[in-house]
């Protein structure tokens, strides 16, 4: 309860509302709070109506029946304090309020934060992916082969027979189908039914998927594709995509294969799919490939089904075409056999033997297939 025969003033700052000018006043507190300016009261705020505002001051009042900008201000603190006991609902509404705008402003930040990972992120990824020099990205696929490596296990094969028909394999690829960019591809003597692109140009196809191939057009095929991606670029964008900020971070200081750069590239690489249209345009250089070498690209569609199930159900989050829809894709351009086989079948077998004399290693994922493809 107020006391009306509180006569205490308290010196303050008044802005009535209706213009921007400051008025230095003084309170007087009897059956309501009255401001006073030279002698004469203003303004009369009932104590039930006072209301605590926003503001950077130690205390900053409104009044619920006086104009909406109304404002009173106390820089004192000891003054403000001995000011507050007479308003019993200073602070009714406020933490409704506040909440209110906490909630808002969360989910305003929510729908950004998503916003910029599903538009944002692959844009600038796409923007950026073709100025990143080559130098810096050989950098990066040199950081990430560490940690793939560690993923899938295995030691590059150099059984030398073996060797050779895989480097000539490789090199009708690379000429057939236009690959332009530094390139150094291996067998690895992991188990795990896969073939992976990192950025620099680095390509490898690991022994479980070479031994579950049944011809060279096969393995031709899916090489053909790891070349797609790594003729455009599509580590280096999957990497940007997932290390987002801590990527531009990164490539701004000169830092891009440090830990915060990389603490996922390797995942982004070995588990997550491409876009639909980097798998599209990867396609497009298996394609090119494999008809520029008088072969046909349906070996690799055909195999692909095989070791996936080529199931088609898809989901509007699927991020890469099944595969039985791209071996549609692959019959239908599909012209047939007119060249010379890529490999004799004495360098064929050469290539599924090459890691023979090398301990098998299932690597951290065991035995199964990624189906980045």
């Amino acid at each position: 309860m107020t006391d009306a025969s509180d006569t205490t003033t308290i010196a303050a700052v008044f802005y009535d509302g209706t213009s921007n000018r400051k008025r230095s006043v003084t309170l007087r507190f009897a059956d309501a709070m009255e401001i006073v300016e030279d002698g004469a009261v203003v303004a009369t705020w009932p104590f039930a109506d006072v209301r605590r505002a926003d503001g950077r001051k130690a205390l900053r009042l409104m009044c619920t029946s006086a104009p909406p900008l109304a404002r009173l201000e106390i820089a004192d603190a000891d003054a403000a304090a001995r000011v507050t006991v007479h308003f019993p609902q200073l602070d009714a509404g406020r933490a409704g309020a506040q909440t209110g705008r906490i909630v808002a402003w969360s989910l305003a930040a929510a729908v950004s934060i998503v916003f910029v990972t599903i538009f944002g992120i692959p844009l600038i990824a796409d923007r950026l992916a073709p100025l990143v020099p080559y130098a810096v990205e050989k950098r990066i696929g040199e950081a990430v082969d560490r940690q793939a490596r560690a993923v899938f296990g295995g030691q590059v094969c150099t059984r030398p027979d073996g060797k050779a028909a895989f480097d000539k394999m490789m090199s009708k690829l690379k000429d057939a189908g236009g690959f332009d960019a530094p390139l150094e591809a291996h067998v690895l003597s992991s188990s795990i039914t896969n073939a992976y692109a990192l950025p620099g140009g680095k390509v490898y196809l690991l022994d479980g998927l070479l031994q579950r191939a049944k011809s060279v057009d096969e393995v031709a095929g899916v090489m053909a594709h790891e070349l797609g991606h790594a003729q455009n670029r599509d580590g280096l964008r999957k990497i940007i995509q997932t290390g987002g900020s801590s990527f531009l971070i990164g490539l701004l200081f000169g830092d891009v294969t440090g830990g915060s750069a990389m603490l996922f590239a390797a995942r982004s690489i070995v588990d997550a799919s491409y876009s639909r249209e980097a798998e599209t345009r990867a396609d497009d250089f298996t394609i090119k490939a494999m008809r520029g070498l008088g072969r046909s690209p349906r070996p690799m569609g055909e195999f692909l089904v095989r070791v996936t199930g080529g199931g088609r159900i898809a989901t509007v989050i699927d991020s890469h075409p099944l595969s039985a829809d791209r071996l549609d894709r692959m019959k239908q351009d599909d012209r047939g056999v007119a060249g010379a086989p890529i490999l004799t079948e004495q360098e064929w077998q050469a290539l599924r033997a090459i890691c023979s004399d090398v301990k098998k290693d299932p690597g951290k994922g065991g035995e199964r297939f990624i189906d980045r493809k």
